[in-house]
């Protein structure tokens, strides 16, 4: 049963404590990194074999592959999947970044470009579940930034088949290539290539344990989204709010993994107890039971707030993934909540929304890192750089003070190159 939490009667610790996957994997991570450097498409094989039960003869998924998984997927669900991408696409349309130039000084041009990743590659999990939300949320972005190339690794089952859902997903989002390989490996291979797998800028997407110890090792060689914890939600909720809607919002996040966080703020004891009840009353009835009974009883909590400022204080305090604001006027508290992967207003608004269809990504900082990190955006698959021009006349002019700065550093050469061309 989730526990119920006074504030200002139980220690800070028991309000702002969150689970931690504790997985010792560091080294067997680091040994499944150094094999597929060293040892490209035949380590992968070898891993899919070990892991997944199956035996390939190829990683790349073929287009009659893809043919077949689209005949296999129902038509309505080919419909969903396109409409929740045009509104992921119109979201993320608007993050575009434009590149500038300044040059209203005589002889000086300044001046930024955006430029895209050459190659992004997406990790979908596979395990307990298929995510196409996934692979929607992540290629997507990174085809409206200008990827040259968008490459998709996940673990295919037993059979050495991908799951239909995510064929066609892939197909609606455009995705480049997709590859039949899970695990640390999968981001080894992204992160060094090997003779099938391109190696890649940019790694985005979630995974269990091993595949983030991965990212964390390969970071540098690459670059990586976010090292993500486990999932959250965390509701802020007044005494007018539905018991049985926070019930099921809780649970949404509950049924993810069993070290899914739960967590209900609010100013109502007597709500906190109605969802405590419901909680009982809806668990049995899931397909993941077992997953969001353990989340919910060990990572779960109601914590009661004197009024909703303070349960809005708590919620910055924690910052979590996801954010409901279930109260008549969420607009007027919007300006309070700085901490927060993504926030859902209302009480009409169920984080599911966001993980599948409204448009905002679902691929968010957990573990509190949302005080500091943002969502996936487009901007996760561009690069800056930087020029500058000057004519000799516009460096004259502030030569000397380029190199008085440069002598208080101590860097005599840097100073004469101002200098020198002033010389001449």
């Amino acid at each position: 049963m989730i526990k119920i939490l006074k504030y200002g009667e139980v220690k800070n610790e028991e309000i702002f404590a969150r689970s931690e996957a504790k997985f010792d994997v560091e080294k067997i991570v680091f040994d499944i990194i150094e094999n597929v450097k060293a040892n490209g498409d035949k380590a992968l094989f070898e891993y899919t074999k070990k892991f997944d039960k199956a035996e390939l003869s190829s990683l790349l998924v073929t287009e009659e592959e893809i043919k077949e998984a689209l005949s296999l997927v129902d038509e309505k669900f080919i419909k969903i999947l396109e409409k929740a991408a045009e509104n992921i696409r119109k979201f993320h349309e608007k993050q575009k970044r434009n590149s500038f130039i300044i040059n209203d000084e005589d002889g000086i041009v300044i001046g930024q470009k955006v430029i895209p990743v050459d190659k992004a590659g997406l990790y979908v999990p596979g395990g307990t579940a298929a995510y196409p939300s996934t692979v929607l949320m992540d290629s997507i972005p990174a085809k409206i930034a200008g990827c040259k190339e968008v490459v998709i690794v996940t673990p295919p089952n037993s059979n050495g088949k991908i799951n239909p859902v995510i064929l066609a997903a892939a197909s609606v989002a455009g995705v480049d290539k997709i590859f039949k390989v899970g695990g640390a490996q999968a981001i080894a291979a992204l992160a060094y290539g090997t003779e099938s797998i391109p190696k890649v800028d940019k790694i985005v997407g979630p995974g269990n344990a091993f595949v983030a110890e991965a990212k964390k090792q390969v970071f540098g060689k690459v670059s990586i989204d976010m090292i993500a914890g486990p999932s959250e939600i965390l509701i802020v909720a007044d005494g007018k709010s539905n018991a049985r809607h926070l019930a099921a919002d809780l649970l949404s996040q509950a049924e993810h993994d069993k070290m899914a966080s739960a967590v209900l703020v609010t100013d109502d004891i007597t709500l906190a107890s109605k969802v405590s009840d419901e909680l009982e009353t809806q668990i049995p009835l899931l397909s993941r039971c077992e997953i969001a009974r353990e989340s919910i009883d060990n990572n779960g909590k109601i914590i009661v707030a004197p009024d909703l400022m303070k349960a809005i204080d708590i919620a910055n305090e924690i910052a979590p993934e996801h954010l409901e604001l279930c109260v008549d006027d969420p607009f007027s508290y919007l300006s309070y909540i700085r901490h927060a992967g993504s926030i859902f207003m209302g009480r009409n608004c169920p984080e599911a929304l966001g993980d599948y269809f409204a448009g905002p990504n679902h691929t968010l900082p957990t573990s509190g890192t949302a005080k500091f990190s943002s969502p996936l955006s487009v901007d996760d698959f561009v690069k800056k750089t930087q020029y500058t021009y000057y004519t000799k006349e516009a460096l004259e002019k502030v030569a000397d003070d380029v190199a008085y700065f440069a002598t208080q550093e101590g860097l005599t050469a840097h100073a004469k190159s101002a200098v020198i061309r002033t010389e001449e």
